[in-house]
């Protein structure tokens, strides 16, 4: 994090490290000032997730993520929010899926399809975005306007390799896409030059302004 200090001024926690101690990081990055992302992806029954939403707001984080499946998820989410300023996002189809992960799940349809299913379904209950491919971002945006946040994931910049990744973008397709917020871990933080490779980035969402 120092590495990065005056550059990042989000940060997004994921489940590796939420499991390996990074609660009480959340409380020091709020502590200093910085926004947090918490990438809990919450998934289970209704009353759990109402009441592990409510634990994360009172934490003080300024986004969280919630599995945008069904309605009754997210209407969870909502409650457990209650009239914290925490900003709720459906994750829609993981950037790691492609058309025949869906199949094996069980999904009809293309990932685009489903993700903007998924999307409607969020901005229903009252999320106030998606996480959501590059690939899709366009469609979401076309469809549900400006409201909704698009936050998106699987981003490479150009030359960097996909590993896990089956739907991926630059940061300039992305931004040009619609997308709000781009998550960008790997490309930085298995960099050998961290701050570098973020500069670089930063770089390079600045040419999808000109």
């Amino acid at each position: 994090m120092s590495r990065l200090h005056g550059l990042a001024v989000t940060y997004k926690i994921g489940l590796e490290l939420i499991y390996a101690g990074g609660l009480p990081f959340v409380g020091a990055l709020i502590a200093e000032g910085h926004d947090v992302f918490l990438d809990a992806k919450l998934h289970d029954i209704p009353n759990t997730v109402e009441r592990a939403t409510a634990a994360i707001a009172a934490l003080g984080a300024s986004f969280l993520t919630v599995h945008g499946t069904d309605s009754k998820t997210m209407d969870a989410a909502i409650r457990g929010r209650g009239e914290s300023a925490m900003k709720l996002l459906a994750v829609t189809v993981l950037t790691s899926l492609d058309a025949a992960d869906l199949r094996q799940q069980g999904v009809a349809g293309a990932p685009a399809d489903v993700v903007l299913h998924r999307a409607r379904l969020a901005s229903e209950a009252g999320f106030d975005g998606v996480v959501a491919s590059a690939e899709e971002a366009r469609c979401i945006r076309d469809t549900l306007g400006r409201d909704l946040l698009i936050v998106t994931p699987g981003i490479r910049p150009a030359g960097t390799v996909a590993a896990d990744q089956a739907r991926t973008a630059t940061p300039i397709e992305a931004l040009r896409a619609g997308a709000d917020y781009l998550v960008i871990g790997r490309p930085i933080t298995a960099a050998d030059d961290p701050l570098s490779a973020a500069q670089a980035i930063l770089h390079e969402m600045n040419a999808a302004a000109l």
